[in-house]
């Protein structure tokens, strides 16, 4: 199982980033993924989940209404579409493929003016 994040970045408070995540070594489209990250000097938390299908996801409640999850089982790719960032936003954020335990590298997003 391989995990490769990419699309982070730094950007100023109120924008927009959107983070990929590509997925090799299994089923992709059979199984769920989800968003994790982990701010300077916090645990890591999870931000996002996706269904094997896309039909149902779940959400932190800091990041309702401005995060969006979504994957493409085609290009066996997960995405974090970002909106409205904020500095408490900022961290390392990681891909995992929840059934195997497997996580990516991570990608820094730092939210700054």
């Amino acid at each position: 199982v391989q995990l490769v994040e990419s699309g982070g970045g730094l950007v100023q408070p109120g924008g927009s980033l959107r983070l990929s995540c590509v997925a090799s070594g299994f089923t992709f489209s059979s199984y769920a993924m989800s968003w994790h990250r982990q701010g300077p000097g916090k645990e890591r938390e999870l931000v996002a989940s996706i269904s094997s299908r896309g039909g149902s996801t779940n959400y932190l409640d800091s990041v309702k209404g401005r995060f969006t999850i979504s994957r493409d089982n085609a290009k066996n790719t997960v995405y974090l579409q970002m909106n409205s960032l904020k500095a408490e936003d900022t961290a390392v954020y990681y891909c995992k493929a929840p059934y195997y335990g497997s996580w990516g590298q991570g990608t820094q997003v730092t939210v700054s003016s």
